[in-house]
């Protein structure tokens, strides 16, 4: 395989190509960015053993990242949520090698991604190192971001990583160890003891939840001098917490929160932050600026750019926005031979209107100006599978298919329809464009389709299965991808979990709970991470949380 100088020095072989019959100089060199959910899910189901593949990454595991607000109390452990690379990749058919670095720059043009050794002690003396590629995949995630708000990166904890929330759980036990000291004043003890957590989202909710469990189920019977004095202040600069929920969720958790003494500030908008207070304008009051002294602050409110995404998205004309755009394919914007999944990248969902007078050129197979009935059906079922927000807005407006689409705008789809009443007919839909959320449903799911297209290609270049080209010759090679949405969970403490799953089911309570349950242990990606939980589980169930600082 073809690397650059310093790769192996400490890269391994995860994989082999033992049953291969594929020639070395057909296979094409694949180099993966990332061990997260798009690239894990990816990896676990390629088969194609014309890929040899290498992945680089600064981390050389996989995280159940869900369940990351349950590391930071002692719920479950932190070793029982990380699973090793090497034990996920296939050992079949594609070859895989593993670096465990960090990539610095990507170089499109001569096909090259530019990385640099986390290693404190590299065996072969550089640290920086050249990866060639002949397929590209990005699937980094992305940085927190703390909308340049002063302070925030010097005081906050984040809650992305393992490691943010192994070091938020040692910092809650330091919290009140110092406040149990004995020439501690009152005042100070308090502030000590107030948990600031600002994002209303699911994590910053769901960290609230476990945060006041932990405290109000195991740490008071072993501080009890100062149990009194703790308070959770959960700051959303939004009108409600949860907003991407169903408002029966929102307003259940809310109000769950107001009798258990978790204090909801909405409205109110985080402009500074010191090492003992925090800033916020109150944008519900005038903008009245209000400072709060807290003991330990925990920033989780949207997605950020990593730098060497902002510098590739600089090359490639994308400067001013906050992810990589690809197509319906998960190719960045420009580029055969570039992917981008998961958080770090969004899709450019074309537009409808943009192409309406090539899908009617192409359905207007006679030229004739119109389109027959014939012509029409012969191409819906592609129009639908290119532009899913056409599927979308008839679920909504509860219609069949385009026909009835027609009907409503009084058009006579018996007769020959003309481009103007195909304009009129399809001038909404557009309206149900939306961007996918940066979940790891999504990331999980994108890795998962592209896994299967590349174990399809060869055969789909000869019999392609995707839709029309409306603005080219023959068919595209697959199908686009869909995201389908399978539900969320929303765990509110006190063994109550808020569940919303497709069809407008909501539920809240026990039963939620042990269906989270159910649904998080079987996610694992390997059994030894699922026993661990489940064992962490039961342990807690029976023993209580830990709470050792280690």
């Amino acid at each position: 395989m073809r690397s650059g100088g310093g790769v192996l020095g400490y890269n391994a072989v995860v994989g082999s190509s033992e049953d291969a019959v594929v020639d070395v100089a057909d296979k094409k060199k694949v180099v993966v960015l990332g061990t997260g959910w798009a690239a894990t899910n990816f990896m676990k189901n390629l088969n194609n053993p014309k890929y040899d593949v290498q992945v680089v990454s600064p981390r050389n595991y996989f995280a159940f990242t869900p369940l990351l607000p349950s590391v930071t109390c002692g719920t479950v452990e932190a070793r029982s949520i990380v699973e090793p690379v090497r034990n996920i990749f296939p050992k079949k058919n594609v070859e895989v090698q593993f670096s465990e670095a960090e990539c610095i720059k990507i170089d499109a043009e001569n096909k090259k991604v530019y990385c640099r050794s986390i290693s404190k002690n590299n065996l072969n003396g550089q640290e920086e190192f050249a990866v060639d590629y002949d397929i590209l995949i990005i699937s980094v995630g992305a940085n927190v971001n703390t909308f340049n708000t002063p302070g925030v990166v010097e005081n906050c904890h984040f809650l992305k990583e393992v490691e943010d929330a192994e070091k938020i759980r040692r910092t809650v036990i330091d919290c009140f160890e110092r406040a149990s000291l004995p020439d501690i004043s009152e005042e100070e003890r308090k502030r000590i003891l107030h948990f600031a957590i600002v994002g209303g989202g699911p994590t910053g909710v769901e960290f609230a939840a476990a945060l006041h469990d932990f405290v109000n189920g195991d740490l008071v019977k072993l501080y009890p001098g100062v149990k009194d004095l703790v308070k959770i202040t959960l700051l959303e600069a939004g009108n409600h917490i949860l907003s991407m929920f169903d408002k029966r969720i929102t307003n259940f958790a809310e109000e769950k929160f107001g009798r258990e003494g978790i204090d909801v500030k909405t409205g109110s908008m985080v402009v500074k932050v010191t090492d003992k207070e925090i800033c916020t304008k109150e944008l519900k009051n005038g903008g009245q600026i209000t400072s709060i002294p807290y003991g330990m602050a925990v920033w989780s409110t949207g997605i950020g750019t990593r730098p060497f995404i902002k510098d590739f998205m600089s090359q490639i004309g994308q400067g001013n926005r906050r992810a990589l755009l690809t197509d319906e394919w998960l190719r960045v914007e420009g580029f055969n031979d570039v992917y981008a999944l998961g958080d770090c990248a969004t899709i450019n969902q074309r537009k409808v209107m943009e192409d309406i007078a090539a899908i009617f050129k192409k359905a207007d197979k006679n030229n004739s100006g119109t389109l027959t009935v014939k012509e029409f059906q012969e191409v819906m079922g592609d129009i639908c599978e290119r532009y899913p927000q056409v599927e979308l807005y008839l679920k909504n407006k509860q219609m069949s298919n385009i026909s009835d689409l027609l009907k409503e705008d009084n058009v006579d789809v018996k007769k020959q329809l003309n481009i103007e009443e195909l304009k009129t007919a399809l001038s909404k839909v557009d309206s149900q464009m939306k961007f996918l959320p940066a979940t790891a449903q999504v990331a999980s799911q994108q890795g998962t389709y592209l896994a299967k297209c590349f174990n399809r290609m060869e055969d789909c270049e000869e019999n392609p299965e995707g839709p029309l080209r409306f603005r080219g010759e023959g068919r595209h090679r697959f199908k686009p991808f869909r995201y389908k949405h399978l539900g969320q969970f929303a765990p509110l403490g006190g063994e109550k979990t808020a569940a919303q799953l497709p069809g407008d089911w909501v539920s809240i309570g026990h039963s939620s709970q042990w269906l989270w349950y159910s649904v998080y242990a079987s996610k694992q990606v390997t059994w030894r991470t699922r026993a661990l939980v489940v064992t962490d589980w039961t342990r807690r169930f029976v023993f209580g949380r830990d709470s050792s600082r280690i």
